[in-house]
């Protein structure tokens, strides 16, 4: 997903008295120094050079990698309207149509009241319950940046707020969480432990990843000018992977 310059107007936007208080030692931190893999278009074989991998949560794990599960968080999937048709009230609405992220047909979550924000992260909580008895070691929670598409009903702080809510939730269940999107924002301050980076070389945001989580930044280009810009400036230190915007079963696959 693509996020806007205005992100850069709320980079200062702090919750701190929201971050999470489990303990480091409840999860597993996401290893550096090895390639990944972005799997979400469907299973493929893992090369022996990959120590992490990133599938939805309906897949299975890869045994012996770390594995992280990917969980849209933020906003609906095109394949669950039946599962939001009962809980519409949790769908942002402006003159009674729910708000879409155009570019993938997806609804967008209402985040803008305490209750509703409690019942989401309920039902976000039982998904990411249901990776870390997957066999799941991390979450990506993706869409993080939502409210810049939201025509200004969700705020920063509202989506902060329930971003340390998710947090909290996937650490009780010994997970580790990355941050998706919104690079202005320092996610440690609610809870976030690593970053995935799409197309940050693209954008020329790696650096801002990488000022928040050091070497435990995950980049993903899906242009071959962008991905030899990652690995030309992020290579060394980062884990970069050239992928097909789609991430297809047999797409393009390759790394630094």
């Amino acid at each position: 997903m693509r996020w806007s310059a205005v992100l850069l107007a709320v980079a200062g936007l702090t919750l701190g008295a929201l971050v999470p208080t489990a303990h480091a030692a409840d999860r597993v931190p996401l290893p550096v120094g090895t390639h990944w893999d972005y799997q979400l278009g469907g299973a493929r074989p893992v090369p022996a050079s990959v120590g992490v991998v990133l599938r939805d949560r309906r897949a299975t794990p890869v045994r012996g990698r770390y594995n992280i599960c990917y969980i849209n968080a933020f906003q609906t999937q095109p394949d669950e309207g039946r599962f939001w048709r009962t809980r519409q009230h949790l769908i942002l609405k402006r003159n009674g149509r729910p708000v879409l992220d155009s570019a993938w047909g997806e609804k967008l979550l209402d985040l803008r009241t305490p209750a509703r924000r409690r019942t989401l992260a309920r039902i976000v909580g039982a998904w990411m319950a249901g990776c870390a008895r997957a066999g799941f070691d991390a979450v990506e929670l993706d869409n993080l940046d939502s409210f810049s598409r939201s025509r200004r009903l969700v705020t920063p702080r509202q989506t902060q707020a329930y971003a340390a809510l998710l947090t909290r939730r996937a650490h009780r269940s010994g997970l580790s969480v990355a941050q998706k999107n919104w690079p202005a924002l320092d996610g440690r301050r609610v809870g976030f432990d690593f970053a995935v980076a799409e197309e940050c070389a693209r954008w020329h945001e790696c650096g801002a990843y990488a000022a928040h989580y050091g070497r435990r930044v995950l980049v993903v280009e899906y242009r071959d000018r962008d991905f030899r810009r990652a690995c030309h400036s992020q290579g060394r230190r980062l884990s970069v992977l050239r992928r097909d915007l789609a991430l297809a079963r047999n797409g393009v696959r390759r790394w630094c």
